[in-house]
């Protein structure tokens, strides 16, 4: 036991660490702007009679003593192991600790449809706007320690925003800033840029790479052309590239280089009635999940190929649920009260207009989207998650990254493998997986506590009262309450 404790004694007392990345530089101390929003930033913090759920998938571990050196994880000991005197300590019985959510999916904006009325019309155009203020706020306030924009419409704004994150003058998560949408011609979205041919899109990369994008995303309407050639430009960067398809399928995408594909299984179009080379298809990939048996020769094909380009698939389930299982789509009154009066006027139309499709149609669909993402990840596939924070409201930073987590349990996944998709898996995929993603010494101090036991009752991933990154400890509820009724304004 004295050689436990002179061990993690050691580790607090280190301030070495692997060398910061772009993404997750040296922290910076809040500024004093902040400092009402914090709960601990003690150099050393002992975090007694834990429940930790690691984010390896691997088993639960009860009544565990975790301490907090400098900003890094130092040490998880049993409880009563002795601790440096110097460390402050929090006693956590009857709460558990995560590793902080690594938001695969996770805008910085917001859609709004001007005079949106009960019929599901609205005038044109199509807004997206930023939410540069209280998005941050959602994400830290629901345990996302850090996030990819998947999607960006005012990169400049994200970059700086990343940059005074960093520099601790605001508040937020660590940010992959994703480059403007590489997206073609016809888009419904004014505020996005149309590529004009391959060349176009080869130079949008060059140039967006060069300013700090570290992330691209494609979208709907890119060409074979564009994108290959978007795929190629962003790989000489040093930088992988995602996409949200629909002209493209998903077995184009990877013979291109892909490297994620959004949103699961559900916007693949390749078996969608009178699919056209490089046109987006009328039903936008729901055709192809409907008809897609998760035990059909046509996904194990697919899956197959997927896992044999190493191509990872971002699960996107809560805005899906929005639209597929409307009525039971939880609304927690706590995501509510963070809504502008706008945006919950125009949940509240979205959540009555009836549905295009039979209800039948919406069951299986869901059922097979469930299905798919659970034998890609029993099949070898790298799993990732996000929210996507989009629509009528329906869908909020922070409270939808807590949301697909219980979603993916109800696709099958053990509470702890859930916990990893949302974790390790994204850390993973940014090639961070050494500094952030599970709990294990040596390892940034990015965390959630949460009341209950989510490894027995999932809806207990909402109860997030206490959020640590890099070790300093937020308050949850505090943060939501300076946001509350700003979500949807900015």
């Amino acid at each position: 036991m004295q050689r436990i404790f002179l061990l993690a004694a050691s580790l607090l007392a280190t301030h070495a660490a692997a060398a910061p990345t772009d993404l997750l530089p040296a922290p910076a101390p809040p500024d004093a702007s902040l400092r009402q929003y914090v709960r601990i930033s003690d150099p050393q913090i002992a975090l007694t009679h834990a429940r930790i759920i690691d984010g390896t998938g691997g088993p639960v571990q009860q009544d565990r003593t975790l301490l907090i050196g400098h900003g890094r994880i130092a040490a998880v000991l049993p409880t009563g192991a002795p601790t440096p005197p110097q460390a402050t300590t929090l006693d956590l019985s009857g709460k558990t600790v995560l590793p902080g959510i690594v938001g695969m999916h996770d805008h910085l904006f917001y859609i709004a449809r001007p005079n949106l009325n009960e019929a599901g019309y609205a005038e044109a155009p199509l807004l997206v706007p930023q939410m540069t203020f209280s998005a941050p706020r959602l994400y830290l306030a629901g345990g996302v320690t850090t996030i990819r924009t998947a999607g960006s419409v005012e990169t400049y704004a994200d970059l700086n925003l990343k940059r005074k994150i960093d520099e601790g003058t605001l508040a937020g998560p660590h940010i992959d800033i994703t480059g403007p949408y590489l997206e073609g011609a016809g888009s419904p979205f004014i505020q996005m840029y149309p590529l004009r041919d391959a060349d176009d899109a080869r130079q949008t990369v060059d140039f967006w790479a060069d300013r700090g994008a570290t992330s691209f995303k494609a979208y709907m309407n890119i060409t074979r052309a564009e994108l290959g050639a978007a795929i190629q430009a962003a790989h000489r960067h040093g930088i992988k590239i995602t996409g949200h398809l629909c002209s493209v399928t998903y077995p184009e995408a990877i013979d291109l280089g892909i490297d994620d594909l959004e949103h699961g299984f559900v916007v693949n179009t390749q078996l969608d009635s009178g699919k056209q080379p490089d046109k987006c298809s009328e039903s936008g990939g729901i055709e192809t999940l409907i008809k897609m048996d998760p035990n059909g020769p046509d996904a194990a094909a697919l899956i197959a190929k997927l896992v044999a380009a190493h191509v990872a698939i971002t699960s996107t389930l809560p805005v899906f649920e929005g639209f597929l299982r409307r009525q039971t789509a939880p609304q927690w009154p706590a995501m509510l009260a963070v809504l502008s009066p706008q945006a919950r006027a125009a949940l509240q139309l979205t959540l009555h207009r009836m549905p295009k499709m039979p209800p039948q149609q919406m069951t299986l669909a869901f059922s097979h989207m469930l299905a798919m993402e659970k034998k890609f990840a029993d099949a070898g596939g790298l799993l990732i998650a996000g929210l996507d924070p989009t629509g009528g409201g329906g869908v909020i930073p922070g409270f939808g990254d807590e949301r697909e987590i219980e979603l993916l349990v109800e696709a099958g996944f053990s509470p702890a493998a859930a916990v990893r998709v949302a974790t390790l898996n994204g850390a993973t995929y940014l090639g961070v997986a050494s500094h952030i993603g599970s709990i294990e010494p040596g390892k940034n101090a990015d965390l959630m506590v949460v009341q209950g036991d989510p490894s027995k009752t999932i809806a207990d991933i909402q109860n997030v009262e206490l959020v640590f990154k890099d070790g300093i400890g937020w308050d949850s509820e505090k943060l939501r309450q300076s946001v509350a009724g700003d979500y949807g304004l900015y």
